[in-house]
């Protein structure tokens, strides 16, 4: 770790808007501690500023715990400036339904709960003494579902989002006491392998006329992890080309 650069936690680091993210404070000279189900690619770790990634199943409760412990030991005491938490899932039926309030598991809405809910949840409380170190930044990746029903997104991704941000209010109050901002981004259509041909229907109702860029969504997150938001916390922040307006 050196000690003069900027460090950041990058969960489902390994594609989409996640890895985007992580590319784009590789790029900005920041440290980055990522995980995701798969390991790295390889020509990822050849970047010095690519400190560690850690295979983690953040649906797994010990899986996270195990995250939490290695990441801070490669902190080594140093300081984390920011937690981004990206990570999430929008599961279907067997039947490729989504998952709603008449149909599917509802031991299904237990595991989108643990890894789009709880896992933020986990890894901000694990993290709370190396960010106050660092007087850091919290990013939650919420939804534009969590807000409105959305007509490709099942009731069990969209309330996980609708918690997620009541979540990073309640946060933003707690950690304000530690020196740590805490807010969200809420994406909506964005261009990544959760978006299936029939988004294209959606694109009307896009003011900008266009879906999203995974690197869109970055950029608001690394503004809201920079000095440059130093005096924003609690704020959710659309990246939907105008989409929520309607």
């Amino acid at each position: 770790m050196n000690e003069q650069r900027k460090t950041v936690v990058v969960t489902g680091a390994s594609r989409g808007i996640g890895h985007q993210t992580a590319r784009l404070f590789l790029d900005r000279g920041w440290q980055i501690i990522t995980c995701s189900r798969e390991e790295a690619p390889t020509e990822c770790g050849r970047d010095t500023n690519w400190t560690c990634h850690i295979a983690t199943d953040l649906g797994d409760s010990d899986s996270v715990q195990n995250f939490i412990v290695e990441a801070n030991k490669a902190l080594d005491g140093n300081p984390l400036h920011a937690l981004i938490n990206n990570a999430g899932m929008s599961p279907k039926t067997p039947y490729k339904e989504r998952l709603g309030c008449l149909n599917g598991n509802l031991d299904a809405w237990h595991d989108v709960f643990e890894l789009n809910f709880f896992a933020p949840l986990r890894l901000s409380r694990g993290f709370a003494g190396a960010l106050a170190k660092g007087k850091g930044a919290i990013v939650n990746v919420t939804s534009i579902a969590g807000h409105k029903i959305h007509p490709f997104a099942g009731s069990a991704y969209s309330i996980s989002k609708t918690a997620l941000s009541g979540l990073t209010r309640e946060m933003a109050n707690e950690f304000a006491e530690l020196g740590v901002r805490v807010n969200a981004v809420a994406p909506g259509e964005i261009e990544t392998d959760m978006v299936q041909p029939e988004y294209e229907m959606l694109i009307p109702r896009i003011p900008l006329g266009h879906m999203g860029s995974p690197q869109d969504v970055a950029r608001s997150i690394y503004y809201l992890a920079s000095d440059d938001s130093s005096y924003v916390t609690g704020t959710e922040v659309w990246v939907t080309g105008g989409q929520h307006m309607f």
